[in-house]
């Protein structure tokens, strides 16, 4: 399935390599002002470019199909699409013969019967993050004044980004990242015990981003050799706030109040020019890979802005779960 959400909820289409890609929004509220330069802001975040990311250039054009007449959202499906212009398919005839180590080529042949569009990985590629960050700009409406905000910290275990890119780059090889989110303004109360909680909507969302390998809120791992005494967060006053955030700003599935803090692994892509080892389902025998073409090195380094909006609809459907059930958050 490729929707996302309860009654926020985003359903993202089209391959990397196809005519276009793009997302349907349902349950987007009515009267929100929804326009171009909203959305490129972030659009333009997520786009290649820099060092270590693919040479891939793409214009990224939002196309506003429905659910939005005189520049304000009518409360219909909101669709928003943008068209594929820079293609070169050629640079993966070889993968369905050769899959990638660590990529979706096999599991895809696997579980579409070798009838999934292998061009530039398909539905499986980050460029269908596309939608996601379109769909997270306008979810960042529904939750202000709140605001998310995430950043690379680390990349190859290192905080000199530049230096391991570098490194990479030379040995045509790729890396992986750490990045922090940090959502503030969040009011106390959103989330659902016991199975659609703030930690399992957002853990949803960051997961359905291609690389992602692990999640942690507030101390995260480090709690499990932390004791009681010191993980416990002092509450200071009759709102909830408190003088420390181990917790990262949820208690019991709900959000206290205090800012909800996160981190999150990428791994490194699967694509690099070092020769590698893999199956050769053509010659049914293990072969030798060197992938050639335009990939990123680090994709780590255009994620920020993905889980930014992968934060927002999880809170926005939260936000919208609470409004119809609750009535609102006072």
């Amino acid at each position: 399935m490729s929707t996302l959400g309860k009654i926020f909820r985003i359903s993202v289409f089209g391959e990397s390599h196809g005519p276009g890609i793009g997302v349907l929004i349902d349950g987007c509220p009515p009267g929100l002002s929804i326009n171009d330069e909203m959305i490129l802001e972030d659009i333009d975040r997520r786009r290649s470019g820099k060092k270590g990311t693919t040479a891939r250039r793409e214009y990224d054009m939002p196309e506003i199909v429905s659910g939005v007449f005189n520049g304000v959202s009518t409360g219909a499906p909101l669709m928003i699409m943008t068209r594929n212009t820079n293609k070169r398919s050629s640079d993966y005839s070889e993968f369905t013969a050769i899959p990638r180590p660590g990529h979706a080529d096999m599991v895809a042949r696997q579980k579409y019967k070798g009838y999934a569009d292998p061009r530039g990985g398909g539905h499986f590629s980050g460029r269908l993050t596309w939608g996601m960050v379109v769909a997270g700009s306008i979810a960042r409406l529904i939750i202000k004044p709140a605001e998310v905000k995430a950043e690379l910290i680390s990349a190859g275990g290192s905080t000199d980004v530049d230096s391991e890119i570098d490194k990479v780059l030379k040995e045509g090889d790729s890396i992986g990242g750490l990045i922090e989110c940090v959502a503030s303004g969040i009011p106390a109360g959103l989330g659902e015990p016991l199975y659609y909680t703030t930690e399992s909507a957002i853990s949803q969302a960051v997961f359905s981003i291609p690389a992602i390998k692990g999640i942690e809120f507030g101390s995260g791992f480090r709690a499990a050799s932390m004791r009681g005494s010191e993980h416990n967060d002092p509450i200071i006053s009759v709102d909830g706030k408190t003088s420390s955030n181990n917790a990262g700003g949820i208690n019991g599935g709900i959000s206290n109040g205090n800012d909800i803090i996160l981190r999150v692994a990428v791994k490194p892509p699967s694509s690099i020019s070092k020769e590698q080892q893999t199956w050769n389902i053509e010659k049914d025998e293990m072969d030798i890979l060197k992938i050639e073409g335009r990939h990123d090195a680090c994709i780590a380094l255009r994620i920020p802005v993905i889980i930014e909006a992968a934060v927002s609809l999880a809170l926005a459907d939260l936000t919208l779960i609470n409004r119809a059930i609750y009535g609102g958050i006072k």
